[in-house]
């Protein structure tokens, strides 16, 4: 998984507080703490998997969450955006090999990683815009950070 993620999951839940205002990719960008171009590109990703609507291009435009909130997840955003969640740049052994251990080390290694990616797009699925955004604006949450400044002050 690369830090795309965070920006697409970043902009829809700015996008879904901050609706029906349309937002340019310099805005967003400036939330995100990223580079405008790169807001979107991303975006455009999410428009294509209509997780979003591009209003317009140029400096009026902008973008618009025009979904449910509820009903979006986090693994349709890694959808849209083709993630990997764990993917091996590199195997072990040889399938060649008469040892057992270099032979099936780099088959083993890949059933493992594909359980650990359906794991992730599972766990995923249970993870709502909705609930993200009630969680950061949650009275709790609100709290802990208080209490975290009062600490450091």
């Amino acid at each position: 998984m690369n830090s795309d993620f965070c920006v697409a999951v970043h902009a829809l839940v700015y996008l879904n507080h901050h609706k029906p205002k349309i937002c340019s990719s310099e805005e967003l960008a400036e939330n995100i703490c990223t580079h405008p171009a790169r807001v979107r590109r991303i975006l455009t990703k999410l428009n294509k998997s209509n997780l979003l609507e591009t209003i317009k291009s140029g400096p009026k435009g902008g973008y618009l969450f025009t979904g449910n909130p509820d009903k979006i997840n986090l693994a349709d955003i890694a959808s849209s955006l083709n993630v990997t969640y764990i993917e091996p740049s590199w195997h072990s052994g040889n399938t060649d090999m008469k040892c057992l251990i270099a032979s099936g080390m780099g088959g083993l290694m890949d059933t493992i990683f594909t359980d650990l990616n359906e794991r992730c797009q599972n766990r995923l699925q249970e993870i709502s815009i909705a609930q993200i955004d009630t969680y950061l604006f949650s009275k709790e949450n609100n709290k802990q950070k208080g209490e975290k400044q009062n600490e450091n002050s």
